[in-house]
């Protein structure tokens, strides 16, 4: 990566959480199987999983079930009763933090930098999952999906976490995400957001959403930092 690469003022750093901070995609492929042959149906491919990972677990079980919720709504409701029981019984079981995530996460902290985690993951989940990969400590606040009515890309929850952090303006923020989801509420309020490659990203290529940098490793964060 060349030094002459844009830098941005960051006093503050927002974190989108599943496919950036934490590889959580096994214990969610977990739970979307033990949650679909509970009700009879085929399991699905791990990497057909990773497409559905991104909108929250009402999405996520929607996808999973291949039917929109309108179509049937007690059956969608039973899906997601069941996946949420499953998940919470495997949630951090077999995730992990990305290369670089908490190495980086103490630089950021010994540079005085607050930091936020926000997510589409509901609050259910979200805070263990946190505790479970030892990473919650670094973070003086955390938005769910279920924090607001709104979730990702609408930019309010992201205005939500500054306020949770004091008077930082968008464009003295960062917000590091994996999807479209993460760029577009950030754009909306003018922040810059940077993308890592290596996340789940609803299955589109990364490279296809402007951003104001790719990111290959987690680490690479720091290197965009006035």
């Amino acid at each position: 990566m060349s030094d002459t690469a844009r830098k941005f003022p960051a006093q503050v750093l927002l974190f989108d959480l599943d496919g950036t901070l934490v590889d959580s995609l096994p214990d969610l492929a977990e739970a979307t199987n033990r949650t679909l042959a509970e009700l009879g149906l085929p399991p699905r491919a791990y990497e057909e999983i990773a497409t559905f990972v991104g909108q929250g677990i009402g999405e996520l079980v929607r996808r999973a079930l291949g039917i929109a919720p309108e179509e049937d709504p007690e059956r969608v409701a039973t899906a997601l009763a069941t996946f949420r029981r499953h998940y919470a019984a495997v949630n951090g079981s077999q995730a992990t933090l990305y290369p670089g995530v908490m190495e980086t996460l103490r630089a950021l902290q010994e540079m005085d930098r607050p930091m936020a985690v926000v997510t589409n993951k509901a609050e259910q989940f979200t805070r263990p999952l946190l505790e479970q990969m030892g990473i919650a400590p670094f973070f003086a606040a955390v938005v769910s999906g279920d924090t607001l009515p709104v979730k990702k890309p609408d930019p309010r929850v992201l205005t939500h976490a500054l306020a949770q952090l004091g008077t930082t303006p968008p464009h003295e923020a960062v917000m590091v995400g994996d999807s479209r989801n993460d760029a577009l509420a950030a754009q909306a309020l003018g922040m810059p957001v940077l993308l890592v490659t290596y996340g789940y990203s609803e299955g589109q290529p990364i490279q296809e959403i402007a951003c104001d940098a790719y990111l290959d490793r987690f680490d690479q964060v720091l290197h965009f930092l006035a």
